[in-house]
């Protein structure tokens, strides 16, 4: 009997009945695979759980092609697109794509190739400030990825089969993510965009927020044959594919199975039997038509909220939040007035260096848990903006000083919600706890007892003027000095007025407010957050002190690192290129916005390093002469979530990412973590676009949520 033509790797409803031991909540579990050869000589996969190729033994990349990418009409409507980029008119000018079964990503690599090789030949004028600026999105579940070797083994002869295909697979491995349940937001190209959820399939669609009015344009059904994994083919799925779509989409599979044919016909679908790829006979394509939707109601999420795709946008505040704001709108298109009373970076957000690390959290939670995705989010876009300004054209950006810089980081967990036994449950690549011998190796602190420790292989320190720099050199970024003292929006009109203290005006078409615990001076519907004054200290050691301190970033109560201060370094803070440097603190003081350095809180830092490390009270003196110092001021909420959204506007309302108010802001000390992760949602939201987090999580963040009714404590 001749093995089935299917494909990809999803969710069985009981894993040990397909062959693979159940786990704990949360983990998931690589994909157990085999090695079979197909007819043309590439090496293709074979699920031991499922018991099937992941693709035809015919031709998996051409069958790739011919199921999915021509079924579904993706050349003409490609096409299509490109062709609308200059009508004023025209939609969202993006393309979404949902997988069932990301596999191998074969699909994604087909879809990708194509897409590039038409944007090529119909966008002519690739005008990077054109507002219109198509755009492919491409969603993928999978609850059993394969590893990256795996994957790399996977596609290295399809590599060697179409060497046009070796830059498109470099990148995607490049970016590939630990196997951590969760959405995983991968930038492939500046116009190629994969969300790859990794977990049940059911429960990750159903995650996916339509709100703002984001559809699915075209399904690929590739999960495993339904005689292998009846699961990928439930009610549920149809069900959300229902949720997801509108009039138009379409879909395709290579089954043929009556259980796929009643489930599309149940969820709006047209429809119809085509040949199949190869030898197999037949094959499904379908269609929602106009006729199957009935005239949408103002709150019908299936029916896009938006007037129309902003063209401008005008944030007000220039640190993290507003800088990856202004960033995240641009990548999109938007031209963006950025505007600081002072200048980019001159509050919390412009310390010395930032330590990317994130609150760990037992791995039952972590789909749900902003900390680790911003993290994972944070670290990828880090090192990708780092590449892109290395292989720069412009020599001039060649010598730019790097964003981010990998460390690795200990975490003492003396302030954890995680013990060792949890971090095993976690990759390694993620995190894991060292041999207290290697961890004392590693910090070069041999007499620290490291028997309980977090290691996280991926963490570093960001550099935040690095950061800005790359993020204002962006072609629709205006940076503008104004004081911003009031905000006159009325309801009737298509504008907002901004009131400079100088009493210009300046008229936007839409507002985002990122300044901070000062944002609800401006709004008086933004939360008025918590007030916390942390201060951070810093000095030059001498070559002596150099030999005996931290070697890495260490994690206590506060955290501790040592840096060397790169060109630019000087304009943010008292500091010599070239000069080590040891930094270490946070103080906290709660309603206290002062930001003068203070001695007593130089003080407090000390005791937290040397009460962490005890060792260290031979090599620190808490005699503070010639310390540097910055004190910031952080904005709390009471549940430790930031804002993200419009302002005054419930998801259900007409209109609702068509508001004229908007905030990102609330990062409390995690800006760099929260912010781009942040950014990405708010503008997901604003473009009518899905977001790389879950409904739920989006509720949590939204600026009006019940929570933020709560008393904060003093």
């Amino acid at each position: 009997m001749a093995i089935p033509s299917a494909y990809l790797a999803s969710t069985p409803t009981q894993p040990s009945s397909a062959g693979i031991a159940p786990v704990s909540a949360g983990v998931i579990t690589p994909a157990p695979i085999d090695w079979h050869t197909d007819e043309l000589g590439h090496t293709v996969p074979f699920s031991r759980a499922f018991g099937d190729v992941y693709y035809s033994l015919v031709d998996g990349l051409n069958e790739s092609r011919y199921v999915f990418i021509e079924r579904n009409q993706l050349p003409e409507r490609f096409i299509q697109l490109f062709k609308q980029t200059d009508d004023a008119l025209a939609p969202q000018p993006s393309f979404t794509i949902a997988e069932l079964g990301f596999g191998t990503g074969l699909n994604l690599l087909a879809t990708w190739q194509l897409w590039r090789e038409l944007k090529a030949q119909h966008v002519l004028n690739n005008d990077t400030t054109n507002s219109l600026a198509p755009r492919l999105h491409f969603i993928s579940t999978e609850k059993f990825p394969l590893t990256k070797a795996d994957l790399a083994q996977s596609l290295a002869s399809w590599q060697a089969a179409e060497p046009q295909l070796e830059p498109l697979i470099a990148k995607l491995l490049a970016q590939y993510p630990p196997l951590i349940e969760g959405c995983h937001r991968l930038h492939l190209a500046d116009d190629v965009t994969l969300d790859l959820w990794l977990g049940d399939a059911t429960y990750s669609l159903a995650k996916l927020d339509n709100s703002s009015g984001a559809a699915v344009d075209a399904w690929f059904l590739d999960g495993f044959a339904p005689s292998c994994n009846e699961s990928l083919w439930a009610e549920q799925i149809f069900t959300q594919m229902q949720r997801l779509s509108r009039p138009g989409t379409t879909a395709a599979t290579f089954s043929c199975a009556g259980v796929v044919k009643r489930g599309l016909r149940a969820a709006g679908f047209q429809v119809t039997k085509v040949k199949g790829f190869g030898r197999k006979r037949e094959m499904l394509t379908a269609t929602v038509p106009d006729q199957t939707i009935e005239k949408a109601s103002d709150n019908d999420p299936t029916v896009p909220l938006f007037s129309h795709y902003p063209r401008r946008v005008t944030i007000i505040g220039a640190g993290v939040s507003g800088l990856m704001s202004a960033w995240t709108l641009a990548q999109r298109g938007i031209r963006v007035l950025l505007l600081d009373k002072t200048a980019p970076l001159a509050g919390a957000s412009g310390n010395p260096r930032a330590l990317l690390a994130p609150k760990m959290t037992p791995i039952h939670h972590v789909a749900e848990h902003l900390h680790t995705t911003g993290y994972l989010y944070s670290g990828r876009l880090y090192r990708q903006l780092d590449n892109s300004v290395a292989t720069d054209a412009d020599q001039t950006r060649l010598d730019k000083t790097p964003i981010f810089t990998p460390t690795g980081m200990l975490d003492l967990l003396t302030k954890a919600n995680i013990d060792t036994q949890q971090i095993a449950l976690y990759p390694d690549d993620l995190a894991t706890t060292l041999a207290n011998e290697d961890a004392q190796t590693r910090a070069g602190l041999t007499q620290q007892d490291f028997t309980e420790n977090l290691y996280l292989p991926q963490s570093g320190l960001i550099n935040p003027y690095a950061l800005a720099q790359t993020l204002l050199a962006h072609p629709c970024i205006t940076f503008e000095q104004r004081h911003i003292t009031q905000i006159d929006s009325q309801t009737d009109s298509a504008t907002v007025r901004l009131i400079c203290a100088d009493g210009e005006v300046v008229e936007t078409e839409r507002v985002l407010i990122a300044a901070a615990y000062a944002s609800c001076l401006l709004e008086s519907r933004i939360f008025d957050f918590r007030k916390i004054r942390g201060q951070l200290s810093w000095f030059s050691p001498t070559a002596e002190q150099l030999e005996y301190l931290p070697k890495l970033p260490l994690k206590y109560a506060g955290y501790c690192t040592p840096f060397i201060p790169q060109p630019g370094d000087e304009q943010l803070n008292t500091l010599t290129p070239g000069q080590p440097q040891f930094l270490f603190g946070a103080s906290f003081v709660r309603n206290d916005t002062d930001t003068e350095v203070r001695e007593s809180e130089h003080q407090v830092n000390y005791i937290k390093l040397i009460t962490a490390l005890p060792q260290l009270a031979t090599v620190v003196s808490p005699e503070t002469t010639g310390w540097q110092a910055r004190a910031g001021i952080r904005a709390q909420t009471p549940d430790y979530h930031p804002l993200v959204g419009p302002v005054g506007v419930e998801p259900s309302q007409p209109g609702y990412n068509d508001a004229k108010m908007w905030t990102l802001s609330g990062m409390g000390s995690k800006g760099y973590a929260y912010a781009p992760i942040c950014a990405e949602a708010l503008a997901d939201i604003m473009t009518g676009s899905f977001a790389p987090l879950s409904a739920q999580m989006l509720a949590k963040l939204a600026p009006n949520r019940a929570r933020l009714q709560t008393a904060l404590q003093s």
